[in-house]
């Protein structure tokens, strides 16, 4: 029986690894004996594993932890541990400012989370682990399949950590440098997730592109490679990964498109400037000649392909003709969807030292410009499904109701749909698109 002392609440904020980073530690947490909840009023511990990549990421985080100081007052008992990249990037500063968070783990020490809690239990205190070693290997652990919210598809990750240091960005410091997978590990999960009605998997990093590139010594595979192996392993319908420097992108990587059957036609190529000015201050190491080469080539494999990005606004120095050229840019490729922030000084960013900062309320009306603009590109793109019979996986009901189900395209578009009665999750069959809505497509099963 479960020792109703040992509840544990994570909560999680930011991107995908971040997202992965939660189901490790709640299977560690599992196998040390806690019973995991979503509600953390209930828990006697609670995680906020946090992403430091945007401000408004962050401040969400925080807003939590100062919410968690009366849950303490409360439950004197209640552990309160901070993990993920504000952790690493504020270390003990942060139970300088707040003094009931018990607990600070960086990226690479989330492995240790059980023996960690455990040391604080017996010693009391307060303690931080943000060490980053040069020698870091990313351990071995199979998922428990049954944990996670659709259970048919899941992310693996194939490598941590990104050595480009763009000068917005501090990854590099939260999450160290880069470092792969050993192969053999990655092929053992997905095989382990695949034979656990695990349909879809998506290769998960900072940077996938440069996969291998830091262990040539130990004669690992380049990412079109390691793709090729893994699209191979009986069970995996999809494949995808995410995510991609323009810069890596290889000609190699592109074939892949047109010669796996279940990769599928989607790309997430962040161009997150159409200025070559902007792009060579952001440390891009790539101009926009170079990135519409790419997107030509992707195109040329896959002429369906789907193809998202990021975009920042207002990055320190962009002008109205550089704005402008992102304004056309979005023209050229028509992108299918994209994320777009504006710009935020981050901590120990080389950014966060120029001088030459946007106003917020220029800011605020390029990203209204930009996200119109694209939304409306959005739209004319899905029109153009309308008639069509697609491909779905289903991930369960619709959140419409109504009756209706709702599943994804190869090409990552989400559809809800009527008919059937006794669908799951992970099932692939054809939808006629009837509809076409802002961020969805509507349709009939066939």
């Amino acid at each position: 029986m479960t020792n109703p002392e040992k509840i544990a609440c994570i909560e999680t904020f930011g991107c995908q690894m971040n997202e992965r980073d939660t189901e490790i530690m709640a299977q560690l947490l599992t196998r040390a004996g806690y019973e995991m909840t979503n509600e953390p009023d209930r828990a006697d511990l609670v995680v906020v594993n946090t992403c430091s990549i945007r401000g408004k990421a962050e401040q969400k985080a925080m807003s939590l932890l100062g919410r968690l100081k009366h849950s303490k007052r409360t439950k004197p008992g209640l552990i309160v541990a901070v993990t993920g990249c504000v952790a690493q990037q504020e270390g003990g500063k942060i139970q300088e400012r707040m003094n009931h968070v018990d607990l600070v783990i960086g990226p690479q020490a989330i492995y240790r989370l059980p023996e960690l809690l455990d040391s604080l239990q017996k010693n009391g205190g307060k303690m931080t682990a943000i060490d980053q070693a040069a020698s870091f290997t990313i351990p071995s652990l199979l998922p428990d399949p049954g944990n996670s919210a659709l259970p048919h598809k899941r992310f693996v990750t194939i490598m941590q950590g990104c050595n480009n240091f763009c000068t917005y960005c501090v990854v590099p410091y939260t999450r160290g440098r880069e470092v792969s997978r050993p192969p053999a590990d990655i092929i053992a999960e997905v095989k382990h997730l695949a034979a656990n009605n695990v349909r879809e998997i998506t290769l998960l990093g900072q940077n996938v592109n440069s996969y291998g590139l830091d262990r040539k010594d130990r004669d690992y595979p380049d990412f079109p490679t390691l793709l090729r192996k893994v699209a191979e392993i009986a069970g995996v319908a999809r494949l995808r990964f995410t995510t991609s420097n323009p810069k890596d992108l290889s000609e190699e990587l592109m074939k892949c498109f047109a010669e796996l059957d279940n990769l599928c036609p989607h790309f997430h190529l962040p161009v997150q400037s159409g200025s070559d000015v902007i792009l060579k201050k952001m440390n891009r190491k790539y101009t926009i000649g170079q990135y519409l080469e790419k997107i030509a080539g992707l195109r040329r494999y896959c002429p369906d392909i789907a193809i998202t990005t990021d975009i920042i606004v207002g990055f320190p120095g962009e002008s109205a003709e550089d704005f402008a050229a992102t304004m056309v840019l979005l023209e050229k490729v028509r992108y299918h969807g994209a994320y777009s922030f504006k710009y935020s000084d981050r901590p120990h960013t080389v950014s966060a030292g120029f001088a030459d900062k946007v106003l917020e309320e220029v800011k605020s009306e390029r990203l209204r410009i930009l996200q119109a603009r694209q939304q409306e590109i959005t739209t004319e793109r899905y029109r153009a499904c309308l008639g069509h019979v697609m491909e779905i996986m289903v991930e369960g009901e619709s959140r419409n109701g109504e009756g209706q189900w709702s599943g994804r395209t190869g090409s990552n578009h989400i559809v809800n749909f009527s008919g059937g009665e006794t669908l799951q999750p992970g099932q692939i069959l054809e939808v006629r698109i009837d509809e076409a809505c802002q961020h969805s497509l509507r349709g009939n099963l066939i």
